[in-house]
């Protein structure tokens, strides 16, 4: 186990560079910009139910309060209303995906004082999301080595 963790390492120190991925395409146009210009946090539209480790999504019902009066002529909007009044679920395309054999809790990162944007970028300016940080295991391992966090296997993994 050793020798595959210096493995990684090593190809993390080699400056292997991470490539973004572009924003796939979504059920329906969302603006993360237009929404943070609106002062909404993160966590009015993601929620981070007990014990922590994901962040949840919005229902459409939630976006309603506001969207009953902003852009209710947009086709887009029109949409949204109508997975509201069905009460379904809008099936968004996930930008990042953390493996179920990695033990991650955005709660214990956020109350260490990681933010957002650490992981995810500079979302609060995007109109679109893409995949734009490696968070994969060189791209976690480089973050907890630049803040000397644990680095051992057991850390992240059971």
């Amino acid at each position: 186990m050793r020798i595959w963790l210096a493995l990684v390492l090593l190809v993390a120190r080699a400056g292997a560079q991470y490539v973004p991925q572009p924003a796939p395409e979504q059920p329906l146009p969302f603006s993360h910009k237009a929404h943070a210009d609106a002062k909404l946090e993160c966590k009015t539209c993601h929620p981070n139910p007990d014990p922590g480790k994901t962040m949840g999504i919005a229902r459409a019902a939630a976006c309603m309060p506001c969207h009953r009066t902003v852009k209710p002529e947009s086709l887009a909007i029109k949409h949204l209303a109508d997975f509201a009044k069905k009460d379904r679920d809008i099936q968004w395309v996930r930008v990042y995906r953390i493996p179920a054999f990695v033990r991650f809790s955005h709660r214990s990162h956020k109350e260490a004082g990681s933010e957002c944007e650490d992981c995810h970028g500079p979302v609060a300016t995007r109109d679109q999301l893409a995949s734009e940080h490696d968070l994969s295991q060189v791209g976690c391992l480089a973050c907890h080595r630049e803040r000397n966090i644990g680095m051992a296997c057991n850390f992240c993994h059971d």
